[in-house]
């Protein structure tokens, strides 16, 4: 009990300066809210960009076998009929008919009671009715007629986008199988009952690859007549010889070197290999990369072999063939997908609960106050650099640090702030996850000898460490250790 208080405390002060420091704040707020939905402020539209900046250079400039895609986010209905949206994506839902609440029947031991938060909704007296199945595609019409034949939905995932444009991508970006298609885009579900804060919403957003590789049998045949050199030796073989098993794991392999590549290192993160009886009809292994949050251990990303299954759906429903011809294989056949799959949000999320850090610091008067400070890796901080002018009355020094914010600006974000004491400033930079300070004070206009000169103190966020820094190397030397 002590500790679920503890993670409570947390998850409560984690929301607080969210909504405090400008990170996320309630849709709607002033009109009481709208369940589900959240707005990124200044710093959490920042963070969110960085992070899907960050993916995209991953997955697209820093490699050679993959191709981008920005797909609608209505496509036609069929589209959801083929891939099985609109008669299998569905959760079961219970009311309550004493609280008139509605929940997921399968959550029901983990939900909190609306009435009595001591008990859940499993063992409140409220009565409850059936559980029934609840479609969470959102629903529209295309057009000025709402009738059955103008129904569309908002798309409940990326990925069938990439599926449905298989053969025009792999045609335009003149890629051979293996490659993929990646997508970043808002998705929508209409969730039952949306919670802990952004990690349940009903409009989200999504960093997606659909991977497309050689069946086994077409891989097996290959092996056996072409040479060709191994780009990763620890794998086993080279690239024609991999099965979906072993590209399986090297996606999974792959995504756990990003994460640790934006701040979360390996041992912040779980690596759950699903039983056989928890996979999708479709899946032959799915890997699910999980996060322990304030709330619990959730997901933040599955890594699936889905084999063949949605481009053939889509070829059955449109007829229209999804079949390549592999000129080195001497073969035609029908991929088949590795998918790894991530939620921006659910990420943010993950990384201000990373970043989240209590200790303590001197104030103004040298006297030991608490600080908060988020230890945002560099390369996913909202603000890179904060240039402070010691005084805001001496136009001297306002004029050079103005100065050395616009010589910064260029090259990353940068936030000038001469409001206040010079601690308060940095506690409020500490607070915003950023990991530079540069103080200009009367030492840079030389009022203490030439030497320091065109010099300006520069402050790390973790260790408070601070340095002399001449003001032409400042940004050669940030650009390097935000990278």
């Amino acid at each position: 009990m002590a500790e679920t208080n503890s993670n409570e405390l947390l998850m409560e002060k984690i929301v607080s300066l969210c909504k405090r420091r400008g990170f996320i704040f309630q849709s709607s707020e002033i009109y009481g809210g709208i369940n589900g939905f959240w707005d990124y402020g200044p710093l959490g539209a920042e963070l969110k960009r960085n992070i899907k900046e960050c993916w995209w250079r991953s997955m697209t400039q820093e490699r050679d076998d993959m191709a981008g895609l920005d797909a609608t986010i209505i496509m036609h209905p069929d589209i959801w009929r083929a891939s099985g949206h609109v008669e299998t994506f569905t959760d079961p839902l219970v009311d309550c008919k004493t609280c008139k609440g509605r929940f997921r029947a399968d959550q029901l031991a983990e939900t909190p009671c609306p009435k009595d938060s001591r008990k859940t909704v499993a063992e409140c007296d409220g009565e409850k009715t059936e559980a029934r199945r609840f479609n969470l595609m959102f629903k529209t019409f295309v057009g000025p007629v709402e009738s059955e034949e103008n129904v569309a939905y908002l798309r409940p995932e990326t990925a069938q986008a990439m599926f449905a444009q298989f053969k025009t991508v792999l045609e335009v970006s003149r890629r051979k199988v293996p490659f993929g298609i990646c997508q970043i885009g808002k998705a929508f579900r209409n969730e039952i009952n949306p919670r802990n804060f952004t990690f349940r919403s009903r409009e989200f957003e999504q960093m997606e690859v659909e991977f497309f590789i050689r069946p086994d049998e077409v891989v097996r045949q290959l092996a056996g007549s072409v040479a060709c050199v191994a780009d990763r030796p620890d794998l086993g073989g080279a690239r024609h010889t991999w099965g979906w098993e072993v590209w399986h794991k090297y996606w999974v392999e792959e995504r756990l070197r990003w994460y640790a590549a934006i701040g979360l290192p390996r041992e912040s993160l779980v690596e759950y290999w699903q039983k056989p009886e928890e996979l999708a009809h479709y899946a032959k292994a799915t890997v699910d990369i999980l996060y322990t949050f304030p709330f619990g251990t959730q997901e933040l990303e599955g890594v699936a072999a889905r084999g063949d299954f949605d481009l053939a759906q889509h070829q059955k429903f449109s007829g229209k063939s999804m079949e390549y011809f592999d000129d080195e294989a001497k073969a035609k056949y029908v991929p088949h997908v590795i998918e790894p799959s991530a939620g921006v949000d659910r990420l943010a999320l993950a990384l201000i609960c990373q970043a989240y850090t209590e200790d303590e610091a001197p104030n103004d008067k040298g006297q030991m106050e608490k600080r908060v400070v988020m230890r945002f890796h560099p390369r996913i901080a909202p603000i890179k650099v904060a240039v402070l002018p010691l005084l805001r009355n001496r136009p001297e020094l306002v004029a050079k640090a103005l100065e050395v914010r616009d010589l910064l600006r260029s090259h990353m974000a940068v936030f000038y702030d001469d409001a206040g004491a010079i601690g308060r400033r940095y506690r409020r930079q500490d607070e915003a996850g950023t990991p530079f300070g540069v103080t200009v004070d009367f030492e840079t206009l030389g009022e203490q000898g030439p030497a320091l000169k065109d010099t300006v103190t520069l402050r790390d966020r973790d260790t408070m460490h601070q340095e002399r820094v001449r003001i032409g190397e400042l940004a050669p030397r940030l650009a390097a250790a935000i990278r």
